[in-house]
């Protein structure tokens, strides 16, 4: 019995040394170090028998990419609980959801949510761009957006995370950051955007529809109800100029980003923006405890309602495996259904809360031009590009075995016009489709079959006119060649 007692004992102490963060023991008032993140997550998995510690990458200066994973048994081995991703601080000047995810590992160590783990197998990743994270810097150590890297995947922090991903296959993700609400486009409007916590759901109209719909009609209202009663103010992610001068909408159509590139696998996914500071370090206590109130919400949520969530994503997935749709937007844009906003702001002239009503308001994205999805894609064997992009999507991919059945599309691009994508310019050729055979096609090839879980990425990634594909970024712009040849052919029938 003693023994017993003492052993409790020292469970508990345990657990109190380890459940305050470095932020918590500085009185929020220093933001925590890369070092002091893995040093604190490498405690705290030495004295939980819940957490384990994995790396999953590292920056491109070098520097390790730490995630904790939470699991009452080893972690992904039961089939009955949700797999849930949460990773922050992709931007490096975007603290308050490094210092709330640690937060949220802080009340798992001090055993309070224990509870959770008996629905959810959670990994909590604080910091994904430590490199920028150390000097206060948007961008990582290559000088890039990592919120902009996960269709190319040219940036090792991302690589890392999505091959973590594909090892684990989670069936639900948030990415966390913040906006920032200062601009001074809005300031001379005479208000600015004030909600502690912004969600944003998936957009891309290619996306599983049943996933869009449970997600706006039944997470939304909840996460706006859950927030608001614990004392934080909540409305969705609704980015855009300043009303009526430019138009509202509900976040980007494209894949390029952490909600949308794992919502294209058939994730229940969504990002969380917190609001700002005027610098790194203002409002920062609030600013963090808002970022972990939405994430630990999210998690209630998925523990409430796993079985719904997990049958509802296992479903998608297979109607994706198996080539649905049949068609692929590849070019999109936001539209008006008639409705509009009342948007919660803040007035600049007296401080105080207050709501307009947005009429150039878009909710709706549409296709402006489909394709027919292929069998799939014949990429060159020289074209090393395209398939080191293949490799690291993990993605299937074969050596082309060439038949007479097989029936075959080469573009031709004829002209390379330009098209406005949420205010960018980019690419919008034109081209001609010559029908080829299998047995005179020219070269070695590789298949990259569209029956797959990344189906629908890959024909939004390597259609010529998809204004969210490859050939937008200028890694890739080179395979866009007026009067020739587009390498990538599709495969209509094998």
């Amino acid at each position: 019995m003693i023994k017993i007692t003492l052993c409790l004992l020292f469970a508990v102490i345990i657990s109190t040394a380890f459940a305050q963060t470095p932020f918590e023991k500085s009185g929020y008032r220093k933001l925590t170090t890369h070092k002091e993140i893995t040093d604190y997550l490498t405690a705290v998995a030495g004295a939980n028998k819940h957490f384990e510690i994995e790396y999953i990458g590292t920056s491109s200066k070098g520097r390790e990419i730490p995630a904790i994973k939470l699991s009452e048994g080893k972690f992904g081995a039961d089939n009955s609980k949700i797999k849930v991703l949460l990773f922050a601080q992709q931007h490096g000047d975007e603290p308050s959801g490094k210092e709330g995810a640690l937060l949220l590992v802080s009340r798992f160590a001090s055993g309070e949510l224990n509870y959770l783990l008996k629905k959810i197998d959670l990994v909590i990743v604080p910091q994904m761009n430590p490199d920028g994270g150390e000097v206060n810097r948007r961008r990582n150590g290559n000088g890039a957006d990592l919120n902009r890297d996960h269709l190319i995947l040219m940036q090792p922090e991302n690589q890392g995370l999505h091959k973590f991903f594909n090892k684990y296959m989670f069936e639900a993700s948030m990415d966390v950051h913040e906006y920032s609400p200062y601009s001074q486009s809005w300031i001379k409007f005479g208000a600015i955007k004030n909600s502690d916590e912004q969600i944003g759901r998936l957009t891309n109209i290619n996306v599983s529809a049943a996933i869009r719909k449970y997600s706006g009609e039944k997470y939304i209202p909840y996460i706006k109800k859950y927030i608001t009663e614990k004392g934080f103010s909540c409305f969705d992610y609704i980015p855009g100029g300043v009303p009526e001068a430019d138009y509202i909408r509900y976040s980007t159509f494209d894949i390029n980003d952490g909600r949308q590139g794992f919502g294209s696998l058939g994730t229940f996914s969504f990002i969380q923006e917190g609001k700002n500071g005027r610098d790194s370090i203002d409002n920062i206590e609030r600013r963090s405890k808002g970022q972990m109130t939405g994430m630990l919400g999210f998690l209630e949520y998925l523990s409430k309602n796993s079985k719904e969530i997990k049958a509802l994503v296992k479903k998608e997935r297979e109607k994706t495996v198996k080539g649905e749709p049949k068609n692929v937007a590849v070019q999109m844009i936001h539209v008006s259904d008639g409705s509009t906003l009342k948007a919660p702001l803040l007035s600049v002239a007296t401080n105080r809360d207050t709501q307009i009503v947005v009429k150039n308001f878009r909710p709706v994205v549409k296709s402006l031009f489909d394709v027919t999805k292929p069998a799939g894609y014949l990429v060159p064997e020289s074209r090393l590009e395209l398939l080191v992009w293949a490799e690291r999507h993990g993605l299937k991919i074969e050596k082309y075995v060439p038949s007479k059945r097989d029936i075959i599309e080469e573009y031709t691009i004829t002209k390379i016009d330009s098209i406005d994508f949420e205010g960018d310019i980019v690419a919008d050729p034109s081209f001609e489709t010559k029908k080829l055979t299998g047995d005179n096609l020219a070269g070695n090839y590789m298949f990259i079959p569209t029956a797959q879980l990344a189906g629908n990425i890959i024909v939004q990634a390597l259609e010529p006119k998809s204004m969210i594909g490859l050939v937008t970024y200028k890694s890739f712009e080179h395979l866009l060649v007026k009067n020739a040849p587009f390498p990538v052919l599709r495969l209509i029938r094998k």
